[in-house]
């Protein structure tokens, strides 16, 4: 396991300086969301920024995961929207091309995965509908990062059309591909019940491409520091290196950038005791 952290949880800071802080403080893997500023897909000089991300992972010998959770970044109205699922296929197709970007960077900087999620359901559809908006516009992203060996990792949201990890398994059933790789975050399996922890890990460790970590309470689905919350760490932790997960564990503190540095600090204090 590599201990790692989102870059969401520095929305006050340059991106390459956040990366330099984290590996300051011993951060093995950083997950790099991209959003408003050099790592925006958008820009004209994003395909520069990211060679230029390449060196200083690669001079820091840092591994990475792209993160495609910015929330004002396809629209400054509506929080994550156009998704995989919304109404407007155009809108749809969207998500599609920018998720196809993350790709291109994630081929560029030997990424372990680039992580995703489905979206809210905003209108009326059923199950039905929803699955086949979203099984199709997976299967776009997925070949394409095929052909260029880019992983992607779905992560359950609680919230979203995909937000249990039962619902992770009918999306599975439905995808008809290769086995979708799985971005699981452990705080999510707490909020919605989805214990114990442990086991869940051991249940989809084949698929499992990336971790999110932060402490969280039942039923309540806020991001918050380890120790302030209800979950019980060693145990998932302890669950993680039995089933040989050798990726990243990557901290997702996204309301704390306010306190980036000390809160990075302090989630690195609490953790690599655990990881060692």
């Amino acid at each position: 396991m590599l201990l790692g952290y989102n870059t969401n949880g520095f929305a006050h800071h340059d991106p390459f300086q956040a990366v330099e802080l984290l590996a300051e403080i011993g951060y093995q893997s950083v997950a790099l969301t991209l959003d408003h500023g050099p790592l925006n897909p958008y820009a004209t000089d994003f395909y520069r920024n990211v060679k230029q991300m390449q060196q200083l992972l690669d001079g820091l010998g840092l591994r990475s995961v792209i993160e495609t959770g910015a929330r004002f970044l396809l629209d400054p109205r509506v929080k994550h929207e156009p998704t995989l699922v919304s109404a407007d296929p155009a809108a749809r197709q969207r998500r599609i091309e920018f998720l196809c970007r993350a790709i291109d960077a994630a081929a560029q900087l030997r990424s372990d995965c680039v992580s995703l999620w489905a979206g809210v359901v905003r209108d009326v559809a059923g199950e039905e509908e929803i699955l086949s908006r979203l099984v199709g516009g997976l299967r776009e992203v997925v070949d394409y990062a095929a052909e260029r060996e880019v992983a992607v990792g779905f992560e359950p949201e609680p919230g979203m059309a995909i937000d249990t990890m039962a619902s992770f398994e009918r999306l599975c059933a439905r995808f008809e591909r290769p086995q979708l790789s799985l971005t699981l975050d452990i705080g999510h399996l707490h909020c919605l019940g989805e214990t114990p922890i442990a086991d869940q890990i051991r249940k989809f460790a084949p698929q499992l491409v990336n971790v999110h970590l932060e402490d969280m309470r039942a039923g309540v689905h806020e991001h918050l520091m380890f120790g302030e919350g209800e979950i019980d760490f060693p145990p998932v932790l302890a669950a993680l290196a039995e089933v040989g997960y050798a990726g990243g564990i990557h901290v997702e503190l996204s309301r704390h950038s306010h306190m980036a540095p000390e809160a990075a600090r302090r989630a690195y204090e609490f953790l690599s005791p655990l990881v060692r």
